[in-house]
């Protein structure tokens, strides 16, 4: 049985392990989160390196991206450096094919999009490929990256006036300790609403689940959210928030979805590679596994 970890700078109380059976193969699929402790996820990396088949790196991303560049986050970087023999993936790859896939998807098979939405979406320069898909449907998009990450109360309306304010800060931003970037550990069931009026003036909210849960208002009616790896308390926490739909891009195994770089890790460890694959081999990984949204009325 070929075996997939997930290594997550995020809270312990998510960790999951599954056992699923794809294309006549077992795979075991596991996640550990470290509690935002960096230390703790390179000695968890060094520990499993070579025992484990594929790791994701989870709960950070090792770039950001500025729509037609990218820039290395220095705290990653370091992380994936213990990994020297299994291959290590942060779900870039697959956020640029599932979740165009995901959307597409959406558009071809729901009445979501039937008519232009109005989209709230988290972070375009963490969820390049879900961003691009959303403003290809048409929809008026309220891009939050200097609100949600940088504290600002400019929210941007285009990715290309998105990739030019990230050739400007994503230089800056990847220097920073990744604690300052993205909610870590215990902060990530903490939800301290900000800008609010965001929230309200959409119809959809998408992006990171962990961005949506720290910002999100105490009652959003009627809103759907689009977004990537969900628990069971999760699911809850939106139900009693009011929320109308959830949809993720990922697929639900034993009661849950787990994270883009779970989930590419697995592709890597389907195809034997020892590293990340091209768009196209994704793409092709994932028209023979015929993976679509996971949609949830609440």
């Amino acid at each position: 049985m070929k075996r997939v970890v997930g290594i997550s700078l995020g809270s312990s109380s998510r960790d999951h392990v599954v056992t699923v059976e794809l294309m006549g193969e077992k795979y075991k699929i596991e996640r550990i989160g470290t509690d935002g402790d960096m230390k703790k996820m390179v000695e968890q990396i060094r520990d499993l390196d070579g025992k484990v088949d594929a790791f994701g790196l989870g709960g950070m991303d090792l770039y950001v991206y500025a729509v037609d560049r990218r820039y290395v986050i220095r705290d990653a970087k370091r992380i994936v450096k213990a990994a020297q023999k299994t291959p290590i993936v942060d779900g870039a790859g697959l956020k640029n094919t599932l979740e165009r896939r995901a959307i597409e998807y959406l558009v071809k098979h729901t009445d979501l999009f039937k008519k232009p939405q109005k989209v709230l979406m988290m972070s375009a320069m963490d969820r390049l490929g879900m961003a691009q898909a959303l403003e290809k449907t048409g929809s008026k998009m309220t891009y939050g990256d200097l609100p949600y990450i940088l504290g600002l109360p400019v929210p941007l309306s285009s990715l290309k006036t998105v990739a030019v304010i990230a050739r400007i800060v994503a230089p800056i931003v990847c220097q920073l300790p990744f604690t300052m970037i993205y909610p870590t550990g215990d902060k990530q069931s903490v939800n301290t609403p900000r800008f609010t009026r965001y929230f309200y003036d959409n119809d959809i909210i998408a992006g990171d689940f962990h961005f949506i849960h720290r910002y999100m208002p105490e009652k959003l009616p009627g809103k759907t959210i689009i977004t990537n790896t969900v628990t069971r308390s999760d699911i809850d926490f939106l139900r009693e928030r009011k929320l109308k739909t959830l949809i993720t891009t990922t697929p639900e195994m034993e009661g849950r979805s787990f994270g883009t770089n779970v989930m590419e890790a697995l592709l890597v460890c389907m195809a034997g590679s020892d590293h990340e694959l091209t768009e196209e081999q994704y793409s092709h990984r994932l028209k023979e596994l015929n993976l679509v949204p996971r949609i949830v009325e609440l």
